[in-house]
């Protein structure tokens, strides 16, 4: 792995941490700010020698869902992907490295599915060339 994307949480000593001891890239994903404020317009906008502005505050919006982060859909259809496996939908492992194996088996199970798919597609494909 070359670059890490982190929420907010690791906006500390956790990312100097993986920086250091693991070497990675760590790239924080932020949602984007909201506008404050804006700057209004004031005068006769047709002779603008009269025209003067002023920041003016918008109102907060009330506490909403502001969309997905970027990147984080990646993580959370991981995610998803191994809790569909039996052993892996609940924590039964006690050592940490058993656990990591656990994840990267069914990492390993998941993309040879995927890839034997990828190859009888293209199989068929084949055989449909060769029909024709």
């Amino acid at each position: 792995m070359k670059k890490v994307w982190v929420d907010q949480g690791y906006t500390g000593k956790g990312r100097e941490w993986i920086k250091e001891q693991m070497g990675w890239e760590v790239e924080i994903v932020r949602h984007s700010w909201p506008a404050r404020g804006e700057w209004v317009p004031h005068g006769d906008l047709s002779d603008l020698s009269t025209v003067w502005f002023t920041y003016e505050r918008i109102k907060p919006e009330p506490k909403k869902f502001r969309g997905v982060l970027p990147r984080r859909w990646v993580v959370e259809r991981t995610f998803a992907w191994i809790g569909r496996y039996r052993r892996m939908s609940k924590d039964y492992e006690y050592l940490t490295s058993s656990s990591e194996s656990m994840v990267c088996l069914t990492m390993i199970r998941l993309m040879l599915r995927r890839l034997a798919k990828g190859a009888q597609v293209a199989r068929e494909k084949g055989r449909v060339r060769q029909a024709a």
